[in-house]
């Protein structure tokens, strides 16, 4: 952390203030007031257009090239009322996360446009008159794209920057189903940093160190999650495979580095890992994800017989070889590896025996 937000929690311990409580309030303001957060996850480099931009380009009076040089967009995404269009590199691994962003900002666009948004973004003040997004990149791009740069819209304002604004991103967005794994992860790592500096804070005016239990508590998550992200963030390579595209569930990926760690260590008899151990253990991790190893195991097909009517139908199960049973049952021609046709001789056996 920075020394001035280090000092500014100094402060705040000092005076017996509540580090996380913040004043807000949720008003309504105009889009062009408010700046996407650069440092932010989730954020891709934009270029706002006001509508008539939107228009001409709609319309075909400007090309994708023109637009792109007269607001000086190359590189960048151009968003404006009703258009999106990007202008990074075609092809690169930027271009297709963008487009990916893109998609669900026009989906979400859309919702919006038709019904009201029922988690508004949050915003702090910069400067008189302008904002800078806390939460809400891509609802506040929808906003953009389905109403224009220069529509108002209710806001959750803060009366200031919060002081672990990166905590504060990863509390309103952890229980999110529909953001990116990657943006999670970089974001838990951006607020463990903050509850870092302000454990070293506590110490210095005489405080204990924060427990486990209290960073999850204050990063407003599970034990069981808070466990998961500092598994899944402590190999670097884990975190670069999600940023290009890795799409798999938390609780593999989590399963395949534990298992892979704890290999590791029974193979060169090792309780704890140093650095150049991590450093092989996560090239071994890597390999294992890149040969697609992290996939929904399918569950074992089982046999299945039905409820047993009576006990003599059990006692000729358990007591007699009733494949010898005059059935009129060809059990030589019953494929045994088709699981369906095993369970449909498995009814009719049990339906003969009553």
């Amino acid at each position: 952390m920075i020394d001035k937000t280090n000092d500014l929690i100094l402060a705040t311990l000092n005076n017996a203030e509540q580090v996380h409580s913040e004043n807000f309030e949720y008003t309504s303001l105009f889009l062009n007031t408010i700046v996407p957060d650069e440092s932010n996850a989730r954020f891709f480099p934009s270029v706002i257009i006001e509508n008539k931009y939107a228009r001409q380009f709609s319309e075909r009076k400007l090309t994708k090239l023109q637009l792109t040089e007269l607001l000086e967009a190359e590189g960048k995404v151009i968003l404006g009322k009703g258009c999106i269009i990007n202008c990074l590199e075609h092809g690169s691994n930027e271009w297709k996360k963008a487009n990916k962003t893109i998609e669900s900002i026009i989906e979400l666009g859309e919702n919006i446009a038709v019904s009201e948004m029922i988690q508004v973004p949050t915003v702090y003040p910069v400067s008189k008159g302008q904002y800078r997004i806390l939460t809400g990149h891509r609802r506040f791009f929808a906003l953009i794209f389905s109403f224009g740069y220069d529509h108002a819209a209710q806001f959750k304002v803060y009366d200031s920057k919060p002081l672990l604004y990166k905590v504060k991103q990863f509390q309103e967005n952890a229980s999110r189903e529909d953001l990116p794994q990657y943006g999670k992860l970089q974001a838990f790592l951006s607020a463990t940093m903050e509850i870092d500096g302000l454990d070293q804070a506590r110490v210095k005016v005489g405080q204990r160190r924060l427990t486990v239990k209290e960073k999850a508590k204050n990063l407003g998550i599970s034990m069981g999650s808070y466990d998961n992200y500092n598994v899944l963030t402590r190999y670097s390579e884990v975190i670069k495979f999600y940023e290009n595209g890795l799409n798999a569930p938390f609780l593999k990926v989590k399963k395949v580095i534990l298992d892979c760690e704890a290999k590791y260590k029974e193979d060169h008899g090792k309780k704890q890992l140093n650095i150049a151990d991590k450093k092989i253990v996560g090239d071994t991790i890597l390999a294992c994800l890149s040969g697609n190893r992290v996939s929904v195991s399918k569950k074992a097909q089982s046999y299945k017989i039905n409820d047993i009517p009576n006990l003599q139908a059990l006692k000729s199960i358990l007591f007699n070889d009733v494949s010898k049973l005059e059935l009129n049952i060809d059990w030589k021609k019953l494929d045994w590896s088709n699981h369906d046709a095993v369970n449909r001789r498995l009814v009719v056996l049990v339906d003969l025996l009553k």
